[in-house]
């Protein structure tokens, strides 16, 4: 069922205990959106945690927080948009068991009882804030460190196509509030550790070009993670590379998971969607950004997403 905003923030005052979920390999809005809506309802005087499937990366430690001790009433996910992107463990837990989806995705499953879809939306965090102020909660500088990251990851430092004036106007607020927008955006863009720099020179060596060069592929295979030191949490940079180049419609970044299969990052520039080619895939995500999970070998999944891509341009 889709609700409005306003209902979502009605639900929210009425239930208690918490358990907020982020979605597996979790990036800056899913972990900000996440741990700001949590420290919002602390605020109330209400019992809440954040959970994830995985190990939070590095870069992101600074947005945890002290879990508290309840036993669980309301489950809440925030940023996913399939069950299918909660990781397994979560998943086996809580596919039909979600009172509240809060998203951002056009692509999102409705998976949930209730589910407030906000495509226009920037990141989950953008959302999130106009939801803390229906709850009537005071964002504090710690709530606006963790909404700005995820607004701020989410937009590439406010450079993509999915950035609107009402974005902005949003991040100034969060900045009035006391986010740390200089220092955010220097440990998320400005910052590489020196696995990440070993990785990224590995994956360029790997691009690919198809198309008369409108579609550019990395492929990140095991072996080099192995070679780097670098692992699956340093990926999300690497991401965005391929569309960079000129001339490039469709950046594609292909990593192998540790089952050997392998999940797929599209990039795209208009007219192309990005979301609708990974749609046909079984993924999904927005116009110019999506992701999807190829089953086979290298070779077979190389073959699969180039020839889906070529069906787009």
């Amino acid at each position: 069922m889709l609700i409005s905003l306003s209902n979502a923030a009605s639900f929210l005052k009425e239930k208690d205990n918490f358990t907020i979920i982020t979605h597996a390999h979790p990036d800056g809005d899913t972990l900000g959106s996440g741990i700001g809506l949590c420290l919002a309802l602390r605020a109330l005087g209400k019992k809440a945690n954040v959970i994830n499937d995985e190990e939070i990366p590095p870069k992101f430690r600074y947005l945890e927080i002290e879990p508290q001790e309840f036993e669980e009433e309301t489950v809440v996910a925030v940023d996913i948009a399939d069950v299918t992107l909660m990781g397994k463990g979560i998943r086996a837990k809580y596919e039909s068991g979600v009172d509240l989806s809060i998203d951002h995705h056009g692509s999102n499953k409705l998976f949930a009882k209730m589910n407030y879809i906000d495509a226009s939306a920037a990141a989950a965090a953008q959302i999130v804030y106009e939801l803390i102020g229906l709850l009537g909660v005071e964002i504090t500088p710690q709530i606006a460190d963790r909404l700005y990251t995820g607004i701020s990851t989410d937009t590439g430092c406010f450079r993509y196509a999915n950035v609107t004036p009402d974005t902005h106007r949003v991040a100034a607020k969060l900045m009035e509030c006391g986010a740390d927008a200089a220092k955010i955006n220097v440990r998320m863009f400005e910052t590489k550790t020196r696995t990440y720099a070993a990785l990224e020179r590995l994956a360029l060596d790997s691009m690919q070009f198809f198309y008369d060069g409108k579609c550019a592929l990395i492929t990140i295979t095991r072996d080099m993670f192995a070679q780097s030191g670098s692992d699956e949490n340093e990926c999300d940079g690497i991401a965005a590379i391929s569309r960079q180049i000129e001339g490039v419609l469709v950046g594609v970044t292909m990593r192998e998971r540790r089952d050997g299969t392998y999940k797929a990052s599209v990039r795209s520039h208009d007219p192309v969607n990005a979301s609708a080619i990974c749609a046909k895939l079984g993924g999904g995500g927005h116009p110019n950004a999506a992701g999807c999970q190829l089953p086979g070998t290298r070779e077979e999944a190389t073959k699969l997403l180039i020839d889906t891509i070529g069906e787009f341009i």
